[in-house]
C-alpha cells in the first residue's frame, strides 16, 4: 500500500530518535511550548493538523540561534549532516528548523535559489522514480495538492542557471522522519517551520545546500 512518505523515500530507513516528555533544547523549548508552536493551523483550503511533538527530538524544535556567515539576511542554508535548515538572521543569528534531508545516495550540495513558491502544490514523480517505484505511475500526471500529497501544504522550488532542480524544500506531515536521511534529495520541515518560512523567503532567496 502506497503513503506519502513511500513516495518521498522509496525504501525504508532508520528514523529520529523519540522526544521525552519535558526535555528541551539548550535554547530552551520544552515539550508544552513546542505543542503550541506545532499546534493545529487553519488554513484556507485544509486543516492543518497538530505535529505529534513526542515523535521528534526536542533538538529539531524551532530555535533562534548563534550562526555567523557571510551570507546575507534571509539566505537559506541546508545542513544535512545534522538535518537543519538555517534562515540568517540579523546581528549573527539563525533561525533553526529541524528537518529530513535525502537518503545515502541521494544527497547534493551547492548552491540554487527559490525559483517560485507554491501552497498545496501538485506533485509529479520524476520518471526515475516511477522506474524505482511502479506504483507511483498512477500520479504520472500529477497528484492534486493536499494533506496525502508528499510536498504538503508548502514548498519551495529549487532552481539553478534558470533551470528547475526537482528539488524541493517541502512541509511534512511525518514528524517522526525529521533527523532522517528518507527522501529522494528533497528537504522536508515540519509544516508548522515550513509555513513560517516559506512566509519569510521571497522568490530568488538563494539556498546554500552544504556538503553531507
Amino acid at each position: 500500500m502506497l503513503t506519502r512518505r513511500s513516495f518521498l523515500a522509496g525504501s525504508a530507513v532508520s528514523l529520529g530518535a523519540l522526544g521525552l516528555a519535558g526535555c528541551a533544547t539548550p535554547e530552551g523549548m520544552t515539550l508544552a511550548e513546542a505543542q503550541k508552536v506545532y499546534g493545529p493551523v487553519p488554513d484556507k483550503k485544509f486543516a492543518i493538523p497538530a505535529v505529534d511533538v513526542t515523535k521528534v527530538s526536542p533538538k529539531y524544535f524551532r530555535a533562534t540561534v548563534p550562526y555567523e556567515t557571510k551570507e546575507a539576511v534571509g539566505t537559506i542554508i541546508v545542513d544535512p549532516a545534522n538535518y537543519y535548515v538555517y534562515r540568517i538572521e540579523e546581528d549573527g543569528k539563525a533561525t533553526r528548523y529541524g528537518a529530513n534531508v535525502g537518503r545515502d545516495g541521494f544527497r547534493w550540495n551547492g548552491d540554487a535559489y527559490v525559483g517560485r513558491k507554491s501552497e498545496w502544490a501538485t506533485w509529479t514523480p520524476p520518471r526515475e522514480m516511477i522506474k524505482r517505484q511502479p506504483e507511483a505511475a498512477k500520479w504520472a500526471g500529477g497528484m492534486p495538492g493536499g494533506l496525502d500529497n508528499p510536498l504538503g501544504a508548502r514548498t519551495l522550488h529549487l532552481y539553478q542557471n534558470g533551470s528547475y532542480t526537482l528539488y524541493t524544500i517541502y512541509a511534512t506531515t511525518d514528524p517522526e522522519t525529521i533527523g532522517s536521511g528518507i527522501t529522494s534529495g528533497c528537504v522536508g520541515l515540519l509544516t508548522q517551520d515550513m509555513i513560517e518560512l516559506y512566509d519569510k523567503t521571497p522568490v530568488k532567496t538563494k539556498v546554500v545546500v552544504l556538503p553531507a
